[in-house]
């Protein structure tokens, strides 16, 4: 029904329409072959754009979401259901994810047709392509729900996570080559999943040449496999108790407050 919801919501689509665009107008602009190889820095850009694709729409808009719904009174219906935060979590989740895996196939298709952009060549990297998106998903989906079970409201919610995300855009080698940039901040990027994400979506889109520019010389796979499963486990472990506690500090009195202050706010607004 969600699903459905989004598709019929012109706001919403062009919202991850916009990003393609912008990614293809980077492809199409960027010159130049990555430093040291043979690979188009345009491929690199795009495979770094993919994992930020996931990545922005686990960690910004879930924590939206979450925070919409939690102002319309949902957290308060979900404390008289039994076992409704695990649940609720695993549906956005597996929402999240869908809107995730369809806006990357969407960039992949039409950057290969538009700006000759990069795909996976053989089966196996078929396979890490997708095994690198799912457990990408994982690491960052309920890291969004915890931020956004404390966040204070929709409106401060796209300023206090968006400017951290184009931080991690910028350092994570998702536009330039990690290589370039000083050892600590490869070192900082390195905590985050972002990096591994990226990593593992030049491997699957790349070739294997390619992977000469990264620091260590090699993809690192187990090791992407590796972080991004601990982000993953975090994540979960965090996110529930901390839906649970917004769903405990929520009462009819509170979303009343809520409604009347927003109502006021949108008659002053007139």
């Amino acid at each position: 029904m969600e699903l459905r919801h989004l598709l019929r919501n012109p706001k919403e689509m062009s919202g991850h329409l916009v990003n393609i665009v912008v990614a293809l107008l980077l492809a199409g602009y960027i010159s130049g072959d990555v430093p040291g190889t043979h690979t188009p820095m345009a491929h690199l850009t795009l495979a770094g754009f993919a994992a930020y694709l996931l990545f922005q729409i686990g960690l910004i808009n879930l924590p939206q979401i979450l925070v919409t719904e939690r102002e319309e009174g949902a957290l308060l219906r979900l404390r008289a259901t039994p076992g409704g935060i695990p649940a609720y979590l695993v549906a956005k989740s597996l929402l999240v994810a869908t809107m995730a895996l369809g806006t990357l196939v969407l960039l992949l298709t039409t950057a290969a047709l538009l700006v000759d952009g990069p795909l996976p060549h053989d089966a196996g990297d078929w396979l890490t392509l997708l095994w690198v998106s799912a457990l990408g998903l994982l690491a960052v989906v309920p890291l969004g729900a915890a931020i956004g079970a404390v966040l204070p409201n929709p409106r401060e919610a796209l300023a206090l996570i968006m400017l951290p995300a184009m931080g991690l855009l910028v350092t994570s080698g998702a536009m330039f080559p990690l290589s370039s940039m000083p050892a600590l901040v490869q070192k900082i990027a390195s905590v985050f999943p972002l990096k591994w994400m990226a990593q593992g979506l030049r491997s699957a889109l790349l070739p294997d040449a390619a992977r000469a520019a990264e620091p260590a010389g090699s993809w690192e796979l187990p090791t992407v496999a590796l972080v991004l499963a601990a982000w993953a486990v975090a994540g979960f472990l965090l996110a529930i108790p901390l839906l649970r506690r917004a769903a405990r500090r929520e009462s009819g009195s509170r979303l009343t407050e809520r409604h009347r202050k927003a109502s006021a706010g949108g008659t002053r607004t007139v």
